[in-house]
Formats: C-alpha cells, sequence, structure tokens
C-alpha cells in the first residue's frame, strides 16, 4: 500500500529540486560565458578576467602606457594600439587625415585614387605622386614616434563608420613635451585638417582647438613644411 507524503514535505521537495536546477543552469551558463555577469563590456574589453577600468578625462576614457602595435594598415593618423589589459584596436586621429601612402585599387573596380586627388588639393595643389610620398612621410614619422615609448590615448568609443576604428587624441611624449600627434602632424605639414573634431579631453572647445590647428598649420606654410615646400 502506497503512502501520500504530507503536503509541505512534497512542497520542500519540489522547492529543492527546482533550485538545484536553477543552480545548475547558472553554472552552466556562466562557464560557457566568461565575463558574462560582470557587465557590459567597452570596445577592446578582453574575456575572463574584468581589466581594470580605464581613468576618465572629462567625459573621455583615458588608456595610459599603450604601445603601438603591428597592423599592415598602420597609417599617419590610423593605427592598431595595445591598450593595457584590453584586446589592440584601430585608432583614427580626430580633426586630420594624413595622405594616402600608397595607390589601391579595391574589389568591384574601386581605388583611393580620387580620395588621394583630393587631400593633394587640400596640400597646397601638388600633385598626387607627390601627396602619396607625404603619406609616406606621415606614417614613418607617427610610427617611429609611437613605437619609440608608451603614449596616452583619450576616447569616447566612437566609429562612425562602423568599422571599428575609433577616434581618439593620442598624446605622446615629442622633444621632452606631451604634445597631441594630430597637432604634430599639422605642424610638419603631413596632413590636411579634415575629418571629425571633438573637444580636447581638457575642455578645450571643438572650435577652439580646430583654430589653433589652422595657426599650426599657416605657421607650416610660412615654414615650407612638409606639403607645403614642394
Amino acid at each position: 500500500m502506497s503512502r501520500t507524503l504530507p503536503k509541505k514535505s512534497s512542497f520542500t521537495l519540489r522547492l529543492i529540486v527546482v533550485v538545484a536546477i536553477c543552480v545548475w543552469i547558472f553554472d552552466a551558463y556562466r562557464q560557457g560565458n566568461p565575463g558574462s555577469f560582470s557587465g557590459k563590456a567597452t570596445p577592446g574589453e578582453s574575456g575572463g578576467d574584468t581589466p581594470t577600468p580605464p581613468a576618465r578625462t572629462g567625459h573621455y576614457e583615458t588608456y595610459t602606457d599603450c604601445t603601438l602595435a603591428a597592423d599592415r594598415g598602420n597609417d599617419g593618423d590610423s593605427f592598431r594600439v595595445n591598450l593595457p589589459g584590453r584586446k589592440s584596436e584601430v585608432l583614427r586621429l580626430y580633426f586630420v587625415d594624413a595622405p594616402e601612402s600608397d595607390f589601391k585599387s579595391y574589389g568591384g573596380g574601386d581605388n583611393n585614387h580620387g580620395r588621394i586627388a583630393d587631400q593633394a588639393k587640400d596640400l597646397g595643389g601638388i600633385s598626387t605622386q607627390q601627396a602619396v610620398d607625404i603619406g609616406k612621410k606621415a606614417r614613418e614619422f607617427a610610427l617611429t614616434h609611437l613605437a619609440k615609448a608608451p603614449f596616452t590615448v583619450h576616447t569616447v568609443w566612437d566609429s562612425p563608420f562602423g568599422d571599428r576604428r575609433y577616434h581618439a587624441f593620442v598624446e605622446l611624449s615629442y622633444r621632452g613635451k606631451p604634445r597631441f600627434l594630430n597637432e604634430l602632424l599639422v605642424e610638419k605639414g603631413f596632413a590636411r585638417i579634415h575629418t571629425k573634431g571633438a573637444p580636447l579631453p581638457d575642455g578645450t572647445a571643438k572650435g577652439r582647438q580646430e583654430d589653433h590647428l589652422y595657426n599650426l598649420q599657416r605657421a607650416a606654410k610660412s615654414a615650407k613644411a612638409g606639403a607645403w615646400g614642394l
């Protein structure tokens, strides 16, 4: 003759079973998704251990001790960077556009020749070949100085073209002083003032920084620096 468990005991047993199942599901999901319960990841955040949160400068995330990462796409104004405790990311400088460092053709018949022609026009009407030569100098200048010592990156992770290239201000040591790389490229005559701008990390307004860049460009023209000396 079968015996029926008291209602209280039956409810307790069912509750224990449900809790055990929930614990098992939670543990299985966590093992299959490391880091999934540590909050929303920002671009560049590596899996596994949660990286140290970046410092903040105004509304920018600030990463110190960054290093240049090898990438065949590295150029004068766009390059891959190792961010401490995170995956490497491709960063693009605010405000400036260095000429392409090579003539390229892509699938479907597209190429970068029109872009180079625009860059040549904005850099004083030099030839497209001269623009490419300046692009090579910009690339050498930027990558050489980025490789010399760790540098600082300020970014809000905006990727307007959706191509996982993020705009940033890159601050490095140049002749013993902290300088922004975008300013140096304009000062050397290696880049045109073009593409997206933004306020500086210290709060300097976008318009004021743009005025400063044009002052640097006028000085570069007077000194016949870079493209302005051709």
